[in-house]
């Protein structure tokens, strides 16, 4: 890539990262009550304002609830990037390939079926961790059975459909765990899993953030094997590449990023299918180095549009995030299935 190609990409990235914190700042701004937006600005900026009532608002509800949005767009958009390399299919995302069902599955079984442990006051904390960790494992067991699916099956599009089929398998025993589970249990699960950017405790986020700071970094640790492995597995070999060791390592990333996101804002969808083909767009390139910036800008942009389109403006009514996003997501994934039929049909 030429140096004028360069000074684009990073000028696109500069304007994102504007653009990010400006969505940012009206996300901040709107609500059902109603706050000047000099006041927003000011409770930021010196972290006081003359009603106290605004300053909590800010601090206790939106700032969190816009903070997960960005945590939650970033982890989802390079999750799914890192699955469209490695199994070399533009559908591929946790979403998809049912990461996000197997992260749900993990806590199906801690809430709805070992939730009376974890009541007391006193395991509140480890509750947390527990969730998290769970999504993880539920996530992960869901990659490693596609990872060795792949290894047999070389065809992406049978590794895809396999992979929603275990989607739907885990979906249908999160079913049977809320068949039998207690009715105010249930009730608390099918709301966790219509999707929430601002459920979320500060414990919670504080748990939250540093596992996605890690996972990321995971990530841009590993742009150079993902620039590798898009040119194949044989030529990947040839440079040195110990592919089983980089696959483990990018998975373990993906089950971080996609199950922590899981378990504490609920399944949300299409972000990780849409956003890495819309960084890919606008910035003509292929290189991961360049990639996992924009998908984590673009991914947290598209999610903090998403929170302020659920929020329904003029309304007390708050929308499932998950919707939003499906809406805002359906048509890119519709786009890249017409657009590789063409391809197809042209070689």
């Amino acid at each position: 890539m030429n140096t004028k190609s360069n000074k684009k990409i990073l000028l696109i990235l500069i304007i994102l990262s504007v653009l990010l914190i400006i969505v940012f700042i009206v996300d901040l701004f709107l609500g059902s009550v109603t706050i000047p937006f000099k006041e927003v600005l000011k409770i930021l900026i010196s972290g006081k304002s003359e009603n106290q009532i605004w300053s909590a608002i800010i601090y206790d509800f939106r700032l969190p609830k816009a903070i997960t949005a960005v945590l939650a767009g970033a982890a989802l958009s390079v999750s799914g990037l890192q699955m469209q390399t490695i199994f070399r299919n533009p559908l591929a995302g946790p979403y998809v390939l049912g990461i996000s069902s197997g992260a749900s599955l993990g806590v199906a079984i801690l809430v709805l079926g070992f939730s009376s442990y974890l009541t007391n006051q006193s395991v509140h904390y480890f509750g947390n961790w527990a969730q998290v960790i769970a999504a993880w494992i539920g996530a992960g067991l869901v990659l490693f059975l596609i990872l060795a699916v792949s290894m047999r099956v070389q065809d992406i599009m049978t590794i895809l459909i396999l992979g929603i089929l275990f989607g739907s398998a885990t979906s249908a025993i999160v079913s049977i765990f809320q068949y039998f589970s207690h009715q105010s249990m249930l009730k608390a699960f099918v709301i966790w899993s219509m999707g929430s950017l601002g459920n979320l405790s500060k414990s919670q986020l504080n748990i939250l953030m540093p596992c996605i700071i890690a996972g990321l970094c995971l990530s841009l640790l590993f742009s150079r094997i993902l620039n590798v492995l898009l040119l194949g597995e044989t030529y990947a070999r040839s440079l040195g590449v110990n592919i089983k060791f980089s696959r483990v390592m990018l998975f373990i990333s993906t089950s971080i990023l996609a199950g922590s996101i899981t378990a504490f804002c609920g399944p949300i969808g299409f972000i990780g299918i849409a956003v890495p083909h819309i960084v890919k767009i606008i910035t003509k390139s292929a290189d991961h180095y360049y990639l996992i910036p924009g998908s984590i800008l673009a991914g947290a942009i598209i999610l903090l549009l998403s929170d302020i389109i659920s929020l329904l403006p003029g309304s007390d009514s708050i929308l499932p995030v998950n919707s939003v996003t499906a809406l805002l997501g359906i048509p890119v994934v519709i786009w890249i299935i017409i657009k590789n039929k063409k391809i197809a049909s042209l070689s």
